[in-house]
């Protein structure tokens, strides 16, 4: 491949993971001011800040499949071109309605970016740049999740919030410019075409996604006693459970069955949800932490977490090298278990800590973060080019969930504990750190629990005996070629 369609495509792998991750995060701070400017209360609030995240939840598999069916070039560009309009939408908006709109369209668009993407990394690219292509991509994602906040809060501070959405649009642009880097595979999208989208499958596994992700996010917000979150995770369990059905007989289903058969992939999604759950919950909850414990401004929260990123960037070039020395399955499970110890020495920062005292354990998260960007090229190095697609969805969609039950699962460990502290006399502050140090630490145990899941699922049978073959060979000495007369 030409360096310079490489390096396009490093770079619009870049800005997809940007923009896509961004609109997760940059909205959280300047929801106050559009509730003001649109008179919204807060269950209007509520839709504007999951509008975007429900529909791309609920759209990622679609998402995967049409990537299979029409081509990665065309639904990437598709994808960039509807996120890219509806950002600009969402900034014109002078009501609630057009605004809850226009993200839930986002989020259509975001869903059919990223798997586009992943599966670009996997088809399109040299296989000793993936791991690169993958790194640069997970570090973007962190670099949006830190500045998420601190971008929200300047931009609404200075320009006013439409600019949140506004700063896509250039962003957009250029990674729309950049598509046509992509080495799309005409001949084989000429074949096939959205007219073999399983529509039921369509149907039912975008009702379990949104029902699971709008029950876990009202979940976290309230509790999970509270109607309609019982009523939706039961209705999410009953749509999943027709969408296996329905899959099992499908002649083209929306997700062949038979992947989750192969141990990368599957071990791969399972340790991609674990790892989203750990590093979700140290994002979410440690910059509550800081604003609330330590009394930062939202910007400076958000620029705490930059070393991280930083880090993650610094230390992917040497994931692949560390992956080939070790074996992918050993320099993963080493990468989660440093993301583990990292969540326990964030856990144990107190209540007097500064920003360097910080820095060490979001430093390990970083550094190990970037040990795992193996991870998901591991996961589809035995998945037919032809479903690449299906399968990347799959992974984005146990990532964009495990992120959500990540915050849900850390959220509700801590306010439970919280609330037994204050039951039995702490301060606030007192019972806010314990409820944080327990919730930290179980999202330690679930990445060490895909630590373990890595070393059992993406070991490759027999590795071990390649060296010792190697170590046989001999130089061949001149004339030892001739047999004696």
């Amino acid at each position: 491949m030409r360096r310079g369609r490489l390096w396009a495509l490093l770079v619009l792998l870049s800005l997809t993971g940007f923009l896509t991750t961004l609109d997760n995060t940059v909205l959280n701070v300047a929801l106050p001011t559009v509730g003001d400017e649109l008179g919204l209360d807060v269950t209007d609030l509520e839709w504007v800040a999951t509008g975007y995240v429900l529909s791309f939840g609920a759209l990622l598999l679609a998402g995967g499949r049409l990537t299979d069916l029409v081509g990665r070039r065309p639904v990437l560009a598709a994808g960039l071109l509807v996120f890219t309009v509806s950002s600009a939408a969402a900034a014109l908006a002078d009501t609630g309605a057009g605004l809850v709109a226009a993200r839930a369209v986002q989020g259509a668009g975001a869903a059919l970016v990223v798997p586009a993407s992943l599966a670009v990394v996997t088809a399109d690219l040299p296989a000793r740049r993936r791991s690169t292509a993958v790194g640069l991509w997970t570090a973007s994602l962190a670099t949006a999740l830190a500045l998420g906040p601190v971008i929200g809060g300047f931009v609404t501070e200075h320009w006013g919030w439409s600019w949140v959405f506004l700063l896509n649009v250039p962003f957009g642009a250029l990674a729309l410019l950049l598509v046509p880097a992509v080495p799309e595979a005409r001949r084989r999208a000429a074949r096939r075409g959205p007219g073999e989208l399983d529509l039921p499958g369509l149907v039912l596994s975008a009702l379990a996604l949104f029902l699971l992700t709008y029950g876990l996010v009202k979940g976290g917000e309230h509790t999970f006693g509270t109607p309609p979150v019982p009523l939706c995770l039961a209705l999410s369990a009953t749509a999943g459970c027709a969408f296996l059905v329905v899959e099992a007989r499908s002649p083209l289903p929306l997700v062949d069955l038979r992947l989750l058969g192969d141990r990368f992939l599957a071990g791969g999604i399972a340790t991609q949800a674990l790892w989203g759950i750990g590093v979700n919950g140290v994002f979410f909850f440690t910059a509550l932490y800081l604003q609330r414990i330590l009394g930062f401004s939202p910007v400076d929260a958000g620029l705490a977490f930059l070393p991280l990123a930083g880090a993650l960037l610094l230390c992917t070039p040497f994931a692949e090298r560390a992956a080939r020395l070790l074996g992918a399955h050993r320099s993963v499970a080493a990468g989660l278990v440093l993301v583990a110890a990292g969540l326990l020495l964030v856990s144990r920062t107190g209540p007097a800590a500064g920003w360097a005292q910080l820095q060490p354990g979001l430093l390990l998260v970083g550094a190990g973060s970037a040990l795992t960007t193996p991870l998901t090229v591991r996961s589809l190095a035995t998945v037919p080019s032809s479903r690449t697609g299906m399968a990347s969805g799959l992974v984005s969609a146990a990532r964009e969930v495990s992120g959500v039950f990540g915050v849900v699962l850390v959220g509700v460990v801590l306010t439970r504990t919280e609330r037994n502290a204050l039951r039995d006399g702490a301060d606030a502050r007192s019972a806010f750190l314990d409820g944080y140090d327990t919730g930290l630490r179980l999202a330690a145990g679930c990445v060490l629990l895909g630590a373990v899941v890595t070393a059992v699922t993406l070991s490759r049978p027999g590795r071990h005996r390649r060296p010792a073959a190697r170590r046989t060979r001999r130089p061949v000495r001149a004339g030892a070629h001739r047999r004696p007369g």
